[in-house]
This record gives structure tokens, C-alpha cells and sequence, in this order.
């Protein structure tokens, strides 16, 4: 019996300024505008079939069977596409993470760009990378980030149309590497979906969200001068901003652990004594120590010294979403 299949690859980003709360949670258009970069090496491959032997739309992560709320998010981009390539298949969605998924790497991320770019295929359309960027927007707001390669900057917009990433400097353009200090491979308790939707309950996102475009002008800048003494004040200053919004929520949020504010506090002391390394946390206790290529070991190995650091992963700047074989 005749099915329609592609598979896609996508890697996980890390924001250097955050997305956190939406203007519009149907459409994950977000309060604010964000830039992150892509993270080489990581990634989720996810393969799409479209096949009249299936009665409904069917899920498997990492070789789980997956039903429920993720099922439902992934037939509800399968469905746009259905809708789009006029077929009413239902479609067998296979996806592998080589990476800690619902951790705070962005696992979300990369599965919905990947999902985007997979499904839309194996229907028979081809979207351009704006299209397709928006697509996976509406699977997980992060996700549009990782359909771009190299070093990318979400576009808030106010509609769907208007509400895209594209990249800002490739991949090879300045040689970061994102030393993650794993401490948990846990799921997080609360998502970042749910997160987002509790932004607007502190008293502090619309301070935050006043001084964003500052911030997004100063990051930006940092990328295209490979500034990094710049980049580090800034993404620090911004990934604190978000925590604070989390921890003054309604319920609070509180994703740091013990060794989360250790690495957080070792990191800042090492620059401060010369290394080039700085600090961001997404919504999970993981730690992402960006560096400068020439420094990437000696930060690694400091990382792995630290007592509750269970091991430490390594990207440099990645591509973007892509096809294989």
C-alpha cells in the first residue's frame, strides 16, 4: 500500500534573548522578539508517513509510544498540513532525540521544526523557509528558531503571517560553543508551554518586556562584532530577567536547582578572572556555559569538576533544518 514519507533533522537552539509569554497562546505569538542559536550536534530525526493503512494519526518518541497531550500537538501540525496538501491521510510520526528530552534543552524545539519540515514533504508541499518557520511556530513557539541555521532572531509580529525566525549570521560566522552542564534528565514538572501562559501573572514581565528591544539590539550587535564581553552581560542580565518573571509567577516557577546557582556563580568568577565563558538557563536546571571555540575544553573540564554535574554536552553553532535520506 502506497504511503507518502519523508525525514527530517533538526537541532535544538539555546535563546540568548529569551522568548517567555505569548500576545496570542493559540498562535505562540510571543510577547517579544528573541534570538538564540542553533546547537550543532544535538538533534531530533523525525520521519513522517502518510499511509491509508492508518486510522489515526500515530506517535513514537524514541521508541515510546506516545499518546495524549503530545500526540494531540503533533496532529494538530499534521492536520494544518492535511488541510494545506488537501489529502486526509493520517500519518505515522517517528522521532529519536539524541539528546535529554522536557529538560530544558529545547527538545520542543527541534521536534516541531523537524516535524514541520518532515510533514510538509511528505505531503508534496514545499515551503519556503519563512513558511515553514511559522509552521513549526505553531507546534512550539521555539521551534521557528531552529528551522534557520546558524545565529537567528524570531520576529514577534502581531499575526501569523508576520511572526517568523530567519537567520541573522550562519553557522561558521563566529565559532561559540554551548557547553551544557547536564544535572537533570528528569521531565520537568511544569512545561514551558504551561510557563508561558503564567508569564503575564508577575509583576515583573512588563518591566522585562519594556526593556527587551534594548536588549535585542545589544545582542544582535554582539553577534555581528563578535563581541563577546558584550554578549555575555547581555544574556546573562536577560536569562536572569526571565527566572524572575518565572520565580514571581502565580503559581512561582522555580526551575533552578542547587548546582544550577553553583555553575551560575563559578561561570561569572571565571570570566571575571580572564576565561570567556558566560551562562544561560532555559526553563529547566541544565546549564548552558557559552564560550569561545579555543576555550571549549577548559570549560568543559572545569564543568565536569563541579559536584552534581552529571556530564557535560558540547555544541558548536548548527544548520538548519534539513532533509536526509
Amino acid at each position: 500500500m502506497q504511503s507518502w514519507t519523508a525525514t527530517a533533522i533538526s537541532c535544538p537552539n539555546i535563546a540568548f534573548i529569551k522568548y517567555w509569554g505569548n500576545r496570542d497562546e493559540a498562535l505562540h505569538i510571543p510577547s517579544n522578539g528573541s534570538i538564540s542559536m542553533n546547537l550543532e550536534g544535538l538533534f531530533t530525526r523525525t520521519q513522517v508517513a502518510f499511509t491509508p493503512a492508518l486510522q489515526s494519526d500515530q506517535l513514537t518518541l524514541n521508541q515510546q509510544n506516545i499518546h495524549g497531550s503530545p500526540l494531540e500537538r503533533v496532529s494538530a501540525i499534521l492536520e494544518l498540513v492535511r488541510e494545506m496538501a488537501a489529502i486526509k491521510l493520517f500519518a505515522s510520526v517517528k522521532s529519536h532525540n539524541n539528546f535529554p528530552t522536557g529538560a530544558g534543552i529545547a527538545s520542543s524545539a527541534a521536534a516541531f521544526a523537524a516535524l514541520a519540515l518532515a510533514a510538509s514533504r511528505a505531503a508534496g508541499l514545499e515551503l519556503d523557509e519563512q513558511g515553514l518557520s511559522r509552521l513549526a511556530r505553531l507546534g512550539s513557539g521555539s521551534a521557528c528558531r531552529s528551522v534557520p541555521g546558524g545565529f537567528v532572531e524570531w520576529q514577534a509580529g502581531d499575526d501569523n503571517l508576520s511572526s517568523f525566525a530567519q537567520s541573522i549570521a550562519p553557522a561558521g560566522y563566529w565559532d561559540l560553543v554551548d557547553c551544557v552542564a547536564v544535572i537533570s534528565q528528569a521531565h520537568k514538572p511544569t512545561s514551558s508551554l504551561e510557563g508561558h501562559a503564567l508569564a503575564g501573572t508577575s509583576p515583573l514581565q512588563a518591566a522585562r518586556l519594556a526593556d527587551t528591544s534594548r536588549r535585542l539590539e545589544i545582542c544582535r550587535q554582539a553577534i555581528l562584532e563578535r563581541d563577546f564581553a558584550a554578549l555575555a552581560e547581555i544574556i546573562e542580565l536577560d536569562s536572569n530577567l526571565m527566572h524572575s518573571v518565572m520565580m514571581t509567577s502565580q503559581p512561582a516557577l522555580f526551575y533552578w536547582q542547587p548546582v544550577t546557582l553553583e555553575i551560575m556563580a563559578q561561570v561569572a568568577a571565571w570570566r571575571r578572572n580572564g576565561l570567556p565563558a558566560c551562562y544561560t538557563v532555559d526553563a529547566g536546571p541544565n546549564v548552558h556555559v557559552l564560550c569561545l571555540g579555543d576555550h571549549a575544553s577548559q570549560v568543559k573540564n572545569r564543568l565536569l569538576q563541579i559536584p552534581g554535574v552529571k556530564s557535560v554536552l558540547t555544541a558548536r553553532t548548527g544548520g538548519p533544518a534539513r532533509l536526509i535520506p
